[in-house]
């Protein structure tokens, strides 16, 4: 029961943030956690947790030894279900990830629709463009564009995205559609990297780099821009799709666009997931392969 006891006690320490969230989180102090982990530490000979002034991190060991607690506790917790007839109830804390601009563009009225089916479950979702470790980071579940790297998380394909050049019509109309990406030098370029007066843009086969006419701090306020006739911009289809769908934006040199970007929603434990992640994941799976977002983007 003590080693039971101590695992617990070291899944929600690599889950939280800091070691007093972690003892807040468990009604304990921080050093009767530090402890359980010591004893742990002790059993297995190897160094679970790194401690400095920054805080705590996991170490190679302590990433694995934590997925295999995972496993193992949340086997526990769904036998506990089980057997008192909970089994299929998924409850409980869920915390997911998604890139920047999902938020407005595609699961704000998803999650609102997950939340309406699934009410014993609480959603922390995190938005973030970097790709997140779902073990030291404590997350359940992540949406990811972009090839995979190689990890043991379970991934299920959702669609793909494409990075593509747009416009408004009004400024096409005014300055000309560019048929080839070399044309784009004698435009307005509208870069989304604030911090830059140059734009490099990646095509099939081929590299552009051009002044830029407007430098936005945010992706989102380059696309503003471009749907106000500012210039043309860059960026994944996702966030503008339903700009290209009103005619608000015009998708331009479609034919020299780089190969498109898969879509995962992945997680960790496979079959012996909670009720509460497989849930999400058989729900975001779902309306995500349904999504206009992630059907190829009409020119």
């Amino acid at each position: 029961m003590d080693r039971y006891r101590d695992m617990q006690m070291f899944q929600v320490l690599a889950r939280q943030p800091s070691l007093a969230s972690a003892g807040r989180f468990l009604g304990v102090s921080g050093p009767t956690v530090i402890r359980a982990v010591a004893r742990l530490e002790a059993r297995l000979r190897v160094r679970l947790i790194q401690r400095s002034t920054r805080g705590i991190r996991l170490t190679e060991a302590g990433v694995r030894f934590m997925a295999d607690c995972s496993r193992i506790l949340d086997g526990v917790s769904a036998a506990e279900a089980s057997a008192k007839g909970a089994h299929g109830q998924a409850e409980g804390n869920l915390r997911v990830f998604f890139p920047f601009l999902f938020s407005r563009y595609v699961m704000a009225p998803l999650l609102a629709d997950y939340l309406e089916r699934y009410p014993e479950v609480r959603v922390f979702a995190h938005y973030h463009d970097h790709y997140p470790n779902l073990n030291e980071d404590g997350l359940d579940v992540a949406v990811l564009v972009g090839e995979l790297p190689g990890s043991s998380l379970i991934a299920r394909p959702v669609g793909h995205v494409h990075s593509i050049v747009c416009a408004s019509p009004g400024y096409l109309h005014t300055h000309g559609e560019p048929l080839q990406p070399e044309a784009l030098k004698q435009h307005r370029l509208i870069a989304s990297q604030g911090y830059s007066d140059w734009v490099q843009w990646d095509f099939h086969a081929s590299s552009l780099k051009a002044r830029a006419r407007l430098n936005c701090t945010t992706v989102q306020g380059a696309i503003n821009a471009a749907v106000q006739g500012a210039g043309l911009v860059r960026c994944l289809s996702y966030p503008v799709h339903e700009h290209l769908a009103s005619g608000q934006l015009h998708r331009v040199l479609q034919a020299y666009e780089p190969p498109p970007l898969p879509v995962h929603v992945v997680y960790r434990e496979g079959r012996n997931a909670s009720m509460r992640v497989r849930s999400f994941v058989d729900f975001s799976v779902t309306a995500l392969r349904e999504h206009p977002a992630f059907h190829p983007p009409r020119a």
